[in-house]
């Protein structure tokens, strides 16, 4: 519900404040007061495109806000326009006016001469028929969704799958052969390091023997060890006779095992230079077989083996994707099965609303000033998806001899207002908590006039409905009642109850808000409109 509504400099409204109230709102006032300005208001807030001409002498600017309840929540939406711009807020921040629009979409309609678009579209006709389906309907309509989101889902698994089942096959073959090509090599982690310095000596071996020979021979025992053998029994007996060499003693001791230790070593080396001639081209061919796999799967050795281990892990996933396929391609045709029965038996109920509603609002636009009218929703189909698969479009006609067309392309403004009115109240649908009405009353009167105030009176149980109006019929079954007065370039809206509410429907009734007999006739209005 709208609870309060400020404008300031819109149109010749300086500053005004409403606070509407629940039920049935009627603005009223004299040609050219300016009655349309709360709706343009409305429209405001609700996104639609800025005007300038709506901008007043008041001021360089107009601003709009509006307080808006529903249960315990509430938010505050305004709307600033100058002569170059267009600024919105939610709740005190910035927002855009498409935001504005989503935030208010489904909450508040405003119909008038030029809108051709509510009706129009598919998913409002299709909302319509939805709010108004029996228990049998409801029960139908939750079935359906409860089948179409069990669709959704087996295909998101299926779409985890990555393919269809030839591709996966195509696919695990692949990386099982490069996790077996590489996993084959028997390399590890240093392996590379160690066979280029492997491959280095082998290259090397004649060279390095030669040299290492003439070592061994150096510090062996014709030469360094043999010399450090008479320099150890020199001392050996000098230490005799001066107990102070025995330090020199041990030490030379020291490096004749330092010595021995080095000879062992450069045996060692030399033994190992004794090779196989086809030991190198082993080591060869292990760098070859490297390469290769350098040149597929990765820079180095380790990202190789990181490469190996990603396609065992894939293989491995593969597998048991392929192991769920069949169960998979099994429940997508049941729950696709399951889809097309539930649409079917959606869309036969929602048939028999649809006739039913559209039945019913003829009988309303009878009351309502047409002679024989026609209402009718052509159900197509569509392929299936979260709503069904009806494509909706409703069709009208103002009198039976006329052929009956798409609502945005056969219905007046007045027409199109009345066609609402009548399809909220044949629906009961309960979807939009604010429905704002201007020109509903264009071309109507007498008796007729009476029966759109009570089928208005009636739309307004539960929501929030504003009309602009020039019948008093209609203004008499108001719960709020606005007058809209304008002196020189100065309009105020004003709540009138009582005498002034009198006067008002008197000035509307005779012209004259202080006749006697207009009066009357007003508190006759006011009387009938408290039995409806």
């Amino acid at each position: 519900m709208l609870d309060e509504l400020s404008v300031q400099n819109l149109g010749l409204i300086p500053n005004s404040h409403l606070e509407p109230g629940s039920g049935l709102v009627v603005i009223t006032g004299e040609t050219g007061t300016g009655k349309t300005l709360l709706l343009g208001a409305l429209r405001l807030l609700r996104g639609e495109q800025a005007r300038k001409d709506q901008i007043g002498p008041h001021g360089d600017e107009t601003f709009v806000e509006g307080r808006f309840v529903d249960g315990e929540s509430e938010r505050v939406v305004s709307r600033r326009v100058d002569r170059n711009r267009s600024r919105a807020s939610i709740d005190g921040s910035m927002a855009t006016a498409a935001t504005l629009a989503s935030t208010l979409e489904g909450e508040l309609d405003v119909v008038g001469q030029h809108d051709r678009t509510l009706l129009s579209k598919p998913s409002v006709a299709r909302a319509l028929i939805d709010g108004a389906l029996d228990d049998v309907g409801q029960a139908a309509l939750v079935a359906y969704r409860g089948a179409w989101d069990a669709l959704v889902d087996v295909k998101a698994r299926a779409d985890a799958l990555g393919g269809d089942r030839r591709a996966l096959e195509r696919e695990l073959d692949m990386v099982r052969f490069q996790g077996d090509e590489i996993g084959n090599s028997g390399f590890q982690t240093g392996d590379e390091e160690e066979l280029k310095a492997r491959a280095l000596r082998l290259r090397n071996a004649q060279e390095l023997r030669e040299r290492l020979a003439a070592v061994s021979r150096s510090a062996g025992d014709e030469g360094a060890t043999s010399a450090l053998d008479t320099a150890s029994r020199e001392l050996t007996a000098a230490a005799r006779t001066d107990e102070s060499l025995e330090p020199l003693l041990e030490l030379s001791s020291h490096l004749a095992e330092l010595l021995s230790e080095f000879n062992v070593e450069i045996a060692l080396v030399l033994g190992d230079l004794d090779h196989d001639p086809g030991d190198l081209d082993v080591v060869e061919g292990r760098l070859s077989l490297l390469g290769d796999l350098k040149r597929k799967y990765g820079s180095s050795l380790d990202a190789v083996l990181a490469f190996g281990d990603e396609a065992e892990s894939r293989a491995r996933e593969l597998e048991l994707l392929l192991g769920r396929a069949d169960e998979i391609e099994e429940d997508l045709g049941i729950a696709g099965a399951n889809v097309d029965r539930a649409a079917l038996a959606l869309s036969t109920v929602r048939r028999s609303a649809a006739d039913s509603i559209a039945g019913v609002a003829a009988a309303h636009l009878t009351d309502l000033g047409f002679s024989d009218p026609v209402v009718r929703f052509a159900i197509g189909k569509k392929d299936p998806g979260p709503d069904g698969i009806d494509r909706v479009v409703l069709e009208f006609a103002s009198d039976r001899a006329l052929e009956p067309g798409p609502v945005s392309k056969v219905a007046s403004g007045g027409e199109l207002s009345r066609l609402i009115l009548a399809l909220r109240l044949a629906a009961g649908a309960d979807d939009v908590g604010i429905i704002a009405f201007d020109e509903i009353d264009a071309g109507v009167g007498g008796s007729t006039a009476l029966s759109m105030g009570r089928k208005l009176k009636a739309l307004s149980a539960g929501r929030q409905v504003f009309c602009v109006t020039h019948l008093p019929q209609v203004a008499a079954f108001a719960s709020r009642h606005f007058v809209v007065r304008r002196e020189g370039n100065v309009a105020a809206i004003d709540k009138v109850d009582a005498d002034a509410r009198l006067e008002e429907l008197s000035r509307m009734l005779a012209g004259l808000s202080d006749s006697e007999r207009g009066r009357d006739h007003a508190a006759e209005l006011l009387s009938l409109a408290a039995e409806a």
